[in-house]
């Protein structure tokens, strides 16, 4: 039997509702408004160098990961460098060091399917034009200049685990200032004099500054960030929330944003009234920076603007149902013999969220393909069309 091993890949995906990467290139379509918005910003940051950034909202299974895997296809084929994350207890967003550190881990190269970067800043040798020019950058354009002490380190040192100490700092694994002090007066025969104290509290937006400037420089088209799970920030206690606020900012004003990126955050369509409504967001805001409410307050009025994902049309469905019947017969070396009216009456068991419309579609097909008829799928036995969203309740957000 002749069947097509990527197409196989595309339906077991679809099946787990998982999204994938690989779903995210072949299902663009669907909601052509918003996806020409966010193309139009890809190009200004290619083109023109302008850096944004947007959110998104949605209630749950309605496709926002998904939509965030669809970006990530859109970047890669523009050239661009992409960082996808979840907000997390682990990596929260009043943190920016820690989200430094996971968008590191999490940073996909063109073409590439495996996360990673270093192989590239390893073939950048001392004074060549790149680390000439990043040496200069560290110096003259950063908050502080310790990451001109550390890439100058970087490149001119010979041992190897100096080498290994300074790459895991430029991944997020930041040393300390005496250690790299050290390195560099053995280097040099110099004294390291910082302009400013660096501390990884206070000056982790330097770090996000030189990677846009290195990826620009390696002759890429960008950087994109693509951040989902943004409503976990409503676990944050109150002054946390703020904060993260006020990070959110650093990749959403344009003035505020590293040169040549676009950041696109995903959050529950609830958090408006769970959050900013149900916690009062706005006079924690004056009770606790009553003199520096922004960029704060501006970010909260993003939030309650952000377009919200409605569910698909009857005719943007049937386009992706009839996507799904091809990649089944794909995947399976068979030819579906129905309409795709025939699929979308087969699917009304499967609630009214885009991702139960999707696996009852499949395990109809499955039926036909293995039985050669089917009777009424069970999905909706699995994930009732009960909207239970990602937020978790007020009672918990307290706790």
């Amino acid at each position: 039997m002749m069947y097509d091993i990527e197409a196989r890949h595309i339906v077991e995906a679809l099946r787990s509702g998982i999204p994938s990467r690989a779903v995210g290139q072949y299902f663009s379509e669907a909601r052509p408004r918003i996806m020409k918005e966010i193309s139009e910003r890809l190009d200004a940051v290619c083109g023109q160098g302008r850096s944004s950034g947007m959110i998104i909202s949605g209630k749950y299974g309605e496709g926002k990961t998904h939509l965030l895997n669809t970006v990530f296809h859109m970047a890669d084929s523009r050239n661009m460098v992409v960082s996808l994350i979840s907000l997390s207890k682990e990596t929260p967003m009043d943190k920016l060091y820690l989200i430094y550190q996971k968008i590191m881990q999490n940073t996909y190269l063109p073409g590439r399917r495996q996360p990673g970067f270093m192989h590239e800043m390893q073939k950048i040798s001392a004074n060549s034009p790149v680390a000439n020019e990043m040496l200069f950058y560290a110096l003259k354009q950063l908050e502080t200049d310790k990451l001109y002490y550390l890439f100058r380190s970087y490149l001119n040192t010979e041992d190897s685990d100096e080498k290994f100490l300074l790459q895991a700092d430029m991944e997020g694994d930041f040393i300390a200032n005496a250690p790299l002090k050290k390195i560099y007066r053995r280097i040099f025969g110099q004294p390291v004099k910082y302009n400013v104290n660096f501390t990884k509290t206070k000056h982790c937006r330097d770090y996000f500054s030189f990677m846009s400037h290195l990826f620009l420089q390696l002759g890429y088209g960008g950087w994109v960030i693509l951040i989902d799970e943004t409503e976990l920030m409503g676990r944050l206690g109150k002054k946390a929330r703020l904060n993260a606020y006020r990070n959110m900012a650093k990749f959403l004003l344009p003035e505020a944003c590293p040169e040549y990126t676009f950041s696109l955050f995903a959050l529950s369509a609830s958090y408006a009234e769970d959050v900013i409504e149900g916690k009062h967001e706005y006079e924690n805001l004056e009770e606790i920076y009553p003199e520096e409410q922004e960029p704060a307050k501006t970010v909260l009025n993003l939030l309650l603007k952000a377009p919200q994902l409605l569910p698909l049309t009857k005719e943007e469905i049937n386009e992706v149902l009839q996507k799904i019947q091809d990649f089944h017969g794909r995947a399976y070396g068979w030819t579906p013999d129905l309409s795709v009216s025939s699929l979308t009456e087969a699917t009304q068991s499967g609630g009214y969220l885009l991702r139960t419309k999707i696996r009852a579609a499949i395990e109809f097909l499955d039926q036909l393909y293995q039985y050669g008829q089917a009777g009424r799928t069970t999905v909706n036995e699995l994930g009732k069309e009960v909207f239970t969203e990602e937020v978790p309740s007020l009672e918990e957000l307290v706790m």
